[in-house]
């Protein structure tokens, strides 16, 4: 298929500049997704891409070609948006098939290309159906094979499944899954605002912040090792709790005292330059544990609490006004807990230092 690269991509409105350095490379076979919070123009990086809209600075190359004048079409690049936009009055089979009839390919080649999607897609019982007939999840699908018959070098997805009910989302998610596995020499970018979704499908995830790229690495990586306090907060659900403490002892590892009394260890080393630095503590509710011992990195009063049945969140009350709410994803049901002071600890290894909203880790 194709790899991509964006050197030096800028996006701007007349004076406003929406994106600026935007510098990637897109390796042939990866499913790149694009997350970040409304507004930070992810679907506008993907509309440049597909030549939809202008890149106002810098260089995008596809396969090692500079296409940033060449028209959508000509791009080798396929499509798939929100809105499913089939034709409603053309068959499931007509609307695969249309993009090649318009391109003057013959009868076998369009034959042969829309039963190969079908089969992919597990359309084929659907073909002689309308729209109106079919579900949400299989009108997805249908302008999925809308694009893979056209056998593009770049798959790009925008927010395919946001219309979807709970339900129909989960479904059609793995059958992306299954489709990329399907096709393991396609390169795809996909946006969505959904964090499942990027953790689940994602090669790699690149995150999108006050008009640039403030991290790019593996779901796994992001979650992990966040390179600062945004990318922290917002990978991973519900956000990472950050408390307020300084360094007290430095060292391989390093010994937090927290503002509200509290003490952690964390794996993360320190220099004598470090003591007394001011730090913000990053844990994930999932990593916090409950103690009644004396080594709690935080103490309060459960406010709220959800049982889920298989883990309860429980909403710890802010101890200042106007400070985020702690929160603690416990296993299993707890629900005795609303109410009462709960102390709670965390493996070293699982714990975060942030200094002026960097982590420690990428000094």
């Amino acid at each position: 298929m194709a790899e991509l690269r964006l050197t030096d991509v800028e996006k701007a409105y007349g004076e406003v500049r929406v994106l600026s350095d935007i510098n990637l490379d897109i390796k042939t076979g990866e499913l790149i997704v694009f997350v970040g919070p409304s507004g930070c123009g992810k679907s506008t990086l993907l509309r440049m891409i597909a030549g939809l809209e202008k890149i106002s600075a810098g260089t995008l190359e596809i396969d090692g070609v500079v296409v940033n004048d060449i028209p959508p079409s000509q791009r080798g690049i396929a499509m798939v948006f929100q809105s499913y936009a089939l034709y409603p009055h053309m068959t499931v089979r007509d609307n695969m098939s249309f993009a090649l009839k318009i391109a003057k390919k013959s009868r076998a080649e369009i034959d042969a290309a829309v039963e190969r999607a079908a089969d992919i897609l597990q359309l084929r019982p659907y073909l002689d159906r309308l729209p109106k007939a079919l579900s949400g999840g299989q009108r997805q699908r249908v302008a999925i094979g809308r694009s893979i018959v056209r056998d593009p070098k770049v798959y790009l997805f925008d927010e395919p499944l946001s219309n979807l009910d709970a339900a129909l989302r989960v479904a059609t998610r793995i059958e992306i899954a299954k489709l990329k596995e399907s096709m393991p020499n396609s390169t795809m970018v996909y946006v969505t605002h959904d964090q499942v979704e990027a953790m689940t499908l994602a090669s790699r995830i690149v995150v999108l912040a006050g008009g640039g790229i403030a991290q790019v690495g593996t779901p796994l990586e992001l979650y992990e090792r966040p390179n600062g306090e945004f990318v922290a907060q917002f990978i991973g659900s519900p956000a990472m709790n950050l408390l307020p403490g300084e360094v007290v002892q430095t060292g391989a590892q390093s010994r937090i005292k927290l503002a509200g009394g509290g003490t952690a260890l964390a794996d993360i080393p320190t220099t004598g330059a470090d003591m007394g630095l001011a730090v913000n503590l990053g844990v994930r509710p999932e990593d916090l544990v409950a103690t009644d011992g004396e080594d709690y990195l935080y103490q309060g009063e459960v406010e709220l609490l959800e049982a889920l049945g298989e883990l309860t969140v429980l909403y710890f009350k802010a101890e200042t006004p106007g400070a985020a709410p702690v929160l603690a994803k416990l296993g299993g049901i707890h629900t005795g807990l609303k109410g009462q002071r709960v102390r709670l600890k965390a493996d070293p290894s699982k714990i975060h230092l942030f200094h002026n909203k960097k982590s420690l880790l990428y000094r």
